[in-house]
């Protein structure tokens, strides 16, 4: 995504408070507040506390006369909810944040991990695949699976049945990341509950969602960009030609991470988006000797994507900057902005270049429209319309 902020090749520093703490996970649980929203409003009022202060001003500023913030009961109970189930509140500049997830555009503020933090430090390989998983394919996930874990690497993939369940015991005893759609406390599909909870011993599971959320279909694409954002490279070892896999694929492109495939025959359907992977240009694997050689000849420090930084302007007080056009300008770029939106997605940069204006004048009015619930953001930095 190519948006006009400063870059940096840190991540923003965390909360040091637990007034803090509970300020940025308030604010990321407030409606139709979603990560570019959060980043934005942290770094123009300089703090979550400050941002939480002005953002029914902001709503109303945007149309929406009737916002209310997350209220404080809810965060109390996410936050027993999180000790009762031994599970650690991670936010984006922690030491036990992952380097290589930091670096994307749209990169969680908070997780919460059950298991080994240590793991979100090491070098890490995804692996994702079919649910419905032939033997063969099956096989040759836990064969790369087992080899990238005695190679060193930890091996990341989405707890789902068929290849992510092979991946994730093959590799579970040297080191194993399973990424949630829903709550870290909620395992599905419940067919892999022993293995959940064996990662959990001996591995680890993480989230971005609350606690006890029940996953829904929207979730596993967000959940499909931290799969990628983990990792050096994406492997899909079986997909369909219209699967979930293909969208960490393309998440992984879109990070600039590496994607490999394994390549099958032409008549299993279940081959088919691995085929076509490689047909447009991923490299293709007949064993993880294909990966780490490649992994292991690429330079050993990456230039970081860049980010939304969250550190404040000289006058974070104000609501807005004060080249901000007014309200008749602001009228007329929402409507030209939702008339280039429709349901089928479309990346940022896409649209400020359809708009012929700049990444500076859009981003309110994405904003705006996002917290009015016209709009919803995707994975990979994808723009919607929702009515």
């Amino acid at each position: 995504m190519t948006e006009e902020h400063p870059s940096s090749t840190h991540p923003p520093l965390p909360p040091k408070t637990e007034d803090d703490r509970f300020s940025w996970l308030r604010l990321l649980r407030s409606r139709r507040v979603g990560i570019a929203t959060f980043y934005r409003l942290l770094s123009e009022h300089g703090s979550a506390q400050a941002a939480l202060a002005v953002l029914p001003e902001v709503a109303r500023a945007a149309g929406v006369n009737d916002y209310a913030i997350c209220p404080e009961g809810v965060i109390h109970a996410e936050l027993r909810a999180g000790r009762a189930a031994g599970a650690h509140l991670i936010f984006r500049g922690d030491t036990h944040y992952s380097p290589d997830l930091a670096e994307i555009s749209d990169a969680p503020p908070i997780l919460w991990a059950l298991g080994d933090l240590t793991l979100l430090t090491r070098p890490a390989v995804a692996m994702v695949g079919a649910r419905n998983a032939s033997s063969l394919g099956t096989r040759m996930a836990r064969k790369l699976a087992a080899d990238l874990s005695t190679a060193g690497y930890v091996v990341v993939s989405g707890l789902a049945r068929g290849i992510d369940a092979a991946a994730h015991k093959a590799a579970l005893e040297g080191g194993t990341i399973a990424v949630q759609a829903g709550g870290v406390d909620v395992i599905y599909p419940t067919e892999n509950a022993d293995l959940a909870h064996d990662i959990a011993r001996s591995g680890l599971r993480i989230t971005e969602q609350m606690m006890g959320l029940e996953p829904q279909a929207r979730h596993f694409p967000a959940r499909n960009r931290i799969i990628a954002g983990l990792s050096r490279a994406v492997v899909v070892v079986e997909a369909a030609a219209k699967s979930g896999s293909l969208i960490t694929a393309e998440c992984a492109l879109s990070q600039g991470r590496d994607v490999y495939a394994v390549p099958g025959h032409p008549f299993d359907a279940r081959a088919a988006g691995c085929n076509h992977l490689i047909r447009d240009g991923a490299t293709l694997v007949r064993s993880a000797e294909d990966v780490i050689a490649t992994l292991s000849s690429a330079p050993q420090a990456r230039a970081p994507v860049a980010h939304r930084p969250v550190t404040p302007p000289p006058d974070h007080g104000r609501e807005r900057p004060a080249d901000r056009p007014d309200l008749r300008d602001i009228a007329a770029l929402h409507r030209r902005i939702l008339d280039r939106l429709g349901p089928s997605p479309v990346a940022e940069d896409q649209l400020i270049r359809d708009l012929g204006t700049t990444a500076h004048t859009v981003a309110p009015a994405l904003v705006d429209l996002e917290l009015e619930g016209r709009i919803a953001r995707q994975a990979g930095g994808l723009l919607a319309r929702i009515n």
